[in-house]
């Protein structure tokens, strides 16, 4: 499992006293006000929209602030225009990294995104100058406690998943991004607890750190994440368990 697994997984079992509700709420809200703008507020007819509605319910979002940010989507309510906007650059030791945003002006994005990135050892780059070293995937992440290896392979790969990737703390179950939520109804339909379940960009090589460099990532996927523009952040960092383990602490 790559370092940037591995970081999310500590910031998903640390739970949320790491970022206020309001602002992961915010975020959430924000991305489902847009899919329901571009794929209307009918869950069962736009994947993408239900897709968020499931990490909104994962996040324990009110069901009130769900309906009216898909209202404002739809225009039941009024509601603002936001544009989603990509940008890339590099961080420490060369990481790629990718950043997706959701943002109603433009120059206050970029000029966050390029002030994060310098204050921790990066610098933005030219569009499509790391694009390519990602490829465009359906993860789903369950507790190595949840299931049994040769069990969980099984029922994923019946289901459409296209391989699997374990370590001593959880499995990794990647698909492509129109099989996930078949693979996804397929664990839970055997009642397998997952962590997380989204389509996501993942890395075709890593760049190892050393810790002073993982300690700079860390800041700035930090740094990048607590932006209200920001949806998700994407790098390609491996760092080992014992330097994951001192920066964790």
């Amino acid at each position: 499992m790559s370092g940037h697994s591995k970081w999310h997984n500590i910031r998903l079992r640390k739970g949320a006293q790491d970022a206020k509700r309001s602002k992961i709420f915010g975020k959430i809200g924000r991305a489902i006000l847009a899919a329901a703008r571009d794929g209307g507020g009918d869950p069962n007819m736009n994947v993408r929209l239900r897709s968020i509605l499931d990490k909104a319910r994962e996040a324990g979002m009110p069901q009130d602030n769900i309906k009216r940010a898909i209202q404002r989507g739809t225009g039941e309510s009024g509601g603002e225009h936001f544009e989603p906007i990509s940008y890339e650059g590099y961080g420490p030791g060369g990481v790629a990294v990718m950043v997706h945003t959701l943002t109603d002006n433009r120059n206050r994005t970029v000029g966050e995104i390029r002030s994060a990135l310098s204050r921790n050892g990066g610098h933005l780059g030219e569009s499509n100058c790391v694009a390519w070293m990602f490829d465009q995937k359906g993860l789903i992440v369950v507790p190595r406690e949840a299931a049994d290896e040769d069990t969980l392979l099984e029922i994923a790969l019946e289901a459409g998943a296209e391989d699997m990737q374990s370590d001593e703390a959880s499995h990794e179950v990647r698909t492509a991004p129109g099989d996930l939520p078949g693979v996804r109804a397929a664990l839970e339909a055997k009642g397998i607890k997952y962590e997380s379940a989204e389509v996501t960009m993942l890395p075709q090589n890593r760049v190892t750190l050393d810790e002073k460099k993982a300690h700079q990532m860390l800041r700035l996927m930090d740094a990048l994440e607590d932006l209200d523009d920001v949806q998700q952040v994407y790098a390609n960092f491996d760092i080992p368990d014992a330097v994951m383990e001192a920066v964790a602490a």
